[in-house]
């Protein structure tokens, strides 16, 4: 049964997907949402009972002619401090049409590479035209990873970069100026980073907002991926009262995971029908930014259709590479 399975390393999948294909996978995972022709049933998320793990699965299907695909993993918060993702996973991907399994691709990998492209198509969709100067916070893989995938899809004139361990940002803000070729200063605290800032990724795990509303300038887009279950926040509420437009990968799945909408909706600040799903905004549905001057936050938990996307793009990769 094996002889025709792929099994793709956390080396390879990166080799195969370079950013760009990886953006337009996504883009593609979106759109599909949008009009309403993917497949994507519920997110288990279950935080361990024995650490501050947290265990989960996702399963989609992004069209006909692309199969099944299902990833399980683990978020493991203690990773940071020792230079380890703090994701890892496995994605299994079933034939389309006879269900057979088709491949095996280490997760880790594809889940960095989707998550900042999710972001990057969100920026593209989302943020004033323009060259930006990002505030990032965060100096981890996805932190780092954001960047890179921002820099494809609008102008990087320079970056402001924070995250509690002044050693860590400033490893991330050398690594990421050697690679740019742009100024990227690592500043002492998230206000810092912030204020004034035209697009802000926040890219941590933190229970507790490392972006708070008063500190956003008019036009700002705040992009977060590290609220991703109903007890990690990364905005505070005035984030969520000043924006104009929240914008969501799901709004079913962020009303149950993504903390500052869960608390948003129960006290009533929010209503489920204001959640803007990212899709819509990609195919004309719904718009997001009707002003400069608008304040625009995209809150995103992961969806296994964006996994579904990535994963296909890679098979189809490793594909025309044996071909």
């Amino acid at each position: 049964m094996t002889d025709d399975v792929l099994f793709l390393s956390g080396e390879q999948v990166v080799r195969l997907l370079d950013l760009d294909t990886a953006i337009a996978s996504q883009r593609a995972a979106f759109t599909a949402l949008g009009t309403g022709d993917a497949d994507l049933p519920g997110k288990i998320m279950e935080p361990s009972r024995f650490d501050d793990s947290v265990v989960f699965a996702c399963l989609a299907r992004l069209s006909a002619d692309t199969g099944p695909v299902a990833k399980f993993g683990s978020v493991n918060p203690g990773n940071a401090t020792v230079g380890l993702p703090t994701v890892h996973a496995v994605v299994t991907a079933l034939d389309p049409v006879t269900g057979r399994l088709a491949a095996v691709l280490d997760g880790t990998a594809l889940t960095t590479l989707r998550t900042a492209a999710g972001s990057a198509v969100a920026v593209d969709a989302l943020a004033l035209p323009g060259g930006v100067e990002p505030a990032v916070l965060g100096s981890g893989t996805q932190a780092l990873a954001h960047v890179r995938a921002i820099a494809r899809v609008r102008e990087v004139t320079s970056v402001r970069l924070w995250s509690p361990t002044p050693a860590h940002r400033a490893r991330a803000a050398r690594t990421l100026a050697a690679e740019l070729d742009v100024p990227v200063r690592a500043v002492d605290s998230a206000e810092e980073a912030v204020t004034g800032a035209s697009l802000v990724a926040a890219c941590t795990l933190s229970t507790t907002p490392v972006v708070r509303g008063e500190w956003l300038a008019p036009g700002c887009t705040v992009v977060s991926v590290g609220s991703f279950e109903p007890t990690r926040r990364e905005v505070d509420t005035e984030v969520v009262r000043r924006a104009a437009a929240v914008v969501v990968d799901d709004p079913a799945t962020a009303a149950e995971h993504a903390g500052p909408v869960v608390d948003a909706l129960r006290e009533g600040l929010l209503a489920p029908g204001d959640l803007v799903p990212l899709g819509e905004v990609l195919t004309g549905r719904r718009a997001a930014r009707t002003s400069p001057d608008d304040i625009v936050y995209y809150n995103s938990v992961g969806l296994g259709i964006q996994d579904a996307a990535a994963a296909w793009a890679v098979i189809r990769a490793a594909k025309e590479a044996r071909a």
